[in-house]
């Protein structure tokens, strides 16, 4: 008996050691991003930028902003939700919380579920994925070029978190589709990435599509569905998430995330 009560202790004291590691991993990656973007909150809105843009882009910014509304330069965010790994498996339940920048684009957010913790990231100008089980052992590090883009495309999609992002600036510029929807570019880093994005008649961002890396090999249509919008800190954004790939067969669902709280231009860990 004895020896099953050191065998747990030590079980114990290895998990709790892991996922101190873990934490304190994650928080010098926080640093290390806030670091390295400046602050742009100097800047103001003015509807005056919106002329020439095409007509539901302006109903948007219309809708969401208002006069004279200072850029955001740093978002920190947590959700809770649900995650599927594949196709195949059951939702697990996950919780998440999320540093981004804007001035130099960066992000990193990690989910917690009963099993492993998830790290995704986009710092320095790479992207990173990587999967830790029971706090302890990697998984999975994904990393490389098909990772430098996916990940930059997450940061650009969910700027509708910190939507002054949105704003045409020399690497950001919108294109007419027609009167609910209409095309973002962005060009960063020798990377050209796009969005399709659906406005509603309110004026809220309700769907971005786009082309992402699946696996290694091919790219598939990513789409970020967009609703239950919410005024907080004098900004509209959604607060429900529904992540799928549009598969030629069916939509996979992967990731369905409901947001409980956002914070601007604390460039600190919660």
């Amino acid at each position: 008996m004895i020896y099953l009560f050191i065998a747990l202790a030590l079980v114990s004291i290895t998990l709790i050691l892991g996922k101190m590691n873990l934490a304190f991993r994650f928080d010098k990656s926080v640093k290390q991003l806030f670091s390295e973007s400046k602050s742009i909150t100097y800047k103001k809105f003015s509807f005056q930028q919106l002329e020439g843009l095409p007509e539901p882009v302006q109903r948007y910014f219309k809708h969401i902003l208002k006069e004279a509304q200072p850029y955001i330069s740093y978002a920190r965010i947590k959700h809770n939700g649900q995650f599927k790994t594949s196709i195949e498996k059951k939702w697990i339940n996950i919780k998440g919380e999320q540093y981004a920048t804007t001035e130099k684009p960066g992000f990193i957010w990690k989910g917690t579920t009963a099993m492993f913790v998830a790290r995704d990231m986009y710092i320095s100008d790479k992207g990173r994925l990587i999967a830790t089980l029971l706090s302890l052992f990697n998984v999975l590090d994904a990393r490389g070029e098909k990772y430098n883009e996916g990940e930059l495309l997450r940061w650009l999609g969910e700027s509708v978190l910190y939507p002054t992002n949105f704003l045409p600036n020399e690497k950001l510029k919108w294109l007419p589709i027609d009167s609910n929807t209409a095309k973002l570019i962005f060009d960063y880093k020798g990377l050209s990435l796009f969005f399709k994005i659906t406005f509603n008649e309110v004026g809220e961002i309700t769907e971005m599509e786009t082309k992402r890396y699946m696996d290694e090999q091919n790219r598939e249509t990513w789409v970020i569905k967009a609703t239950n919008y919410k005024k907080l800190n004098d900004i509209w954004i959604p607060t429900f998430f529904d992540v799928l790939w549009r598969l030629d067969k069916v939509d996979f669902s992967y990731a369905k995330f409901n947001i409980t709280e956002v914070e601007y231009n604390k460039p600190k860990k919660f």
